[in-house]
């Protein structure tokens, strides 16, 4: 590659399992809306995102209504050009039965030293999910 190119890459599609397996695997990701959340993820089998969140959150309160959010992850090397990213659309709802609210506030660890005692369940509703592979050198 010289001065002034950049790799091309290639925009590929990932299977929903695929997407999701690499969603679960990844250390941080972003809720969409219109105010900002701290959340820590886990990714169920049946297709849930699973965060915890504070008491304030404007998250919980478009959850107690199921409002449809968005959760997005990726893995992107600037250098490259490389990586992934997935995105889930879907209702929101608060996790309020005490067993799994239990075994989520033991399995989920907050990046963030708030306490975070809340949990919300993100319906996978819509994944929309790519690869970037590299490709030959751009011109």
């Amino acid at each position: 590659m010289t001065a002034g190119t950049a790799p091309r890459v290639c925009m590929v599609g990932l299977g929903r399992d695929e997407a999701l397996k690499l969603l679960a695997q990844a250390p941080l990701g972003r809720v969409v809306f219109s105010h900002q959340a701290l959340p820590a993820i886990l990714v169920e089998a049946n297709g849930y995102i699973v965060i915890r969140t504070h008491t304030g959150a404007a998250l919980l309160g478009r959850a107690a209504l199921s409002e449809v959010v968005a959760y997005e992850a990726d893995d992107l090397d600037p250098r490259t050009r490389t990586g992934w990213s997935v995105v889930v659309t879907g209702p929101a709802s608060p996790v309020s039965d005490p067993s799994d609210l239990t075994r989520y506030l033991t399995v989920l660890t907050p990046w963030v030293g708030t306490e975070m005692e809340h949990v919300v369940r993100i319906r996978a509703d819509i994944v929309t999910r790519y690869r970037l592979v590299g490709g030959e050198s751009g011109s």
